[in-house]
């Protein structure tokens, strides 16, 4: 009930577009009479987080907001991207069973024709490749080096949309705490300015200012302690998934070296063959001589 998420959203609401057009999605989720009791409670209380928020000078509650947006974005992009790792990962491993296990191209044809993915796309490029250089065995010899460098740029492709995101967590973990101690220096100062109007050093009177200049840097670390953990979490997910993609790419090529080396090698036998058949020709063989 008193999340400081919850209720700085709502008040960010409030703030920007009023009372009415803010609080409707937190009113469904909290109730109307719970957001009123959370308001009125602020406004008697000020050292709660909301009454510290609700008191902050603006350029503090815009670096508070700020942090917490930063906050929920990291959590979102985190969840998503660990999805969609563990799906991708799934996916490669079953497509990689499948390639193995069928040993040649001609046979994984079939198999990769409708389905989706890196390793599909691996194979397709080197089909594609193998198709358009013929079957001259003289110009069998560049296939392997240009199959491996598409293989090499669908494997950068697929990594670097696996990364793309990661940016964010890493941005926010290096910032936040600064951004924090940006809106906690502003606090302070307003703090100092207004124990100069009032001609006054009683705590009572400076407590409030600097514990909501504090809140600010505390929302920074929570914006920024998981930023960080999240990013080492995928950094090590993604260097797994990278490795993945170097077998998926290398058991490609393996593959369609060997299928070049084994119709290399039945050209070779069948021209072997029809140079060792016995040519007749007509009026070549003749009768047997009289005894």
């Amino acid at each position: 009930m008193k999340s400081s998420t919850i209720i700085f959203a709502a008040v960010a609401g409030v703030m920007a577009t009023g009372p009415a057009a803010a609080l409707d999605p937190v009113t469904a989720l909290l109730g109307s009479e719970t957001i009123t009791a959370l308001l009125e409670q602020a406004e008697h209380d000020e050292m709660s987080p909301l009454g510290m928020f609700m008191a902050a000078d603006w350029v503090v509650k815009a670096v508070m907001l700020s942090l917490l947006l930063a906050s929920v974005l990291v959590w979102v992009i985190f969840l998503a991207k660990l999805m969609i790792l563990r799906w991708e990962r799934g996916v490669m491993r079953r497509r990689y069973r499948a390639l193995d296990k069928a040993g040649s191209l001609n046979a994984a044809r079939n198999i990769f024709a409708r389905k989706k993915g890196v390793v599909s796309q691996m194979v397709q490029a080197a089909l594609r490749e193998r198709t358009a250089t013929g079957a001259q065995p003289e110009l069998k010899s560049g296939i392997k080096e240009r199959a491996g460098s598409e293989i090499a740029r669908i494997e950068a492709g697929a990594a670097r949309r696996m990364g793309f995101g990661a940016g964010v967590l890493a941005n926010v973990g290096s910032v936040a705490p600064f951004v924090g101690l940006f809106g906690t220096v502003w606090g302070i100062m307003n703090s100092f300015i207004s124990i100069s109007k009032s001609n006054t050093t009683n705590l009572a009177i400076v407590a409030p200012g600097i514990a909501e200049a504090l809140l600010a840097t505390a929302i920074g670390l929570v914006a920024a302690i998981p930023a960080v953990i999240f990013y080492n979490i995928l950094a090590r997910g993604m260097g797994g998934y990278k490795v993945m993609l170097a077998d998926a790419g290398a058991l490609v090529e393996r593959t369609l070296s060997r299928d070049l080396d084994l119709a290399t090698k039945k050209d070779a036998a069948f021209d072997e063959v029809k140079v060792d058949q016995p040519v007749f020709r007509l009026g070549s063989v003749s009768a047997p001589a009289a005894e």
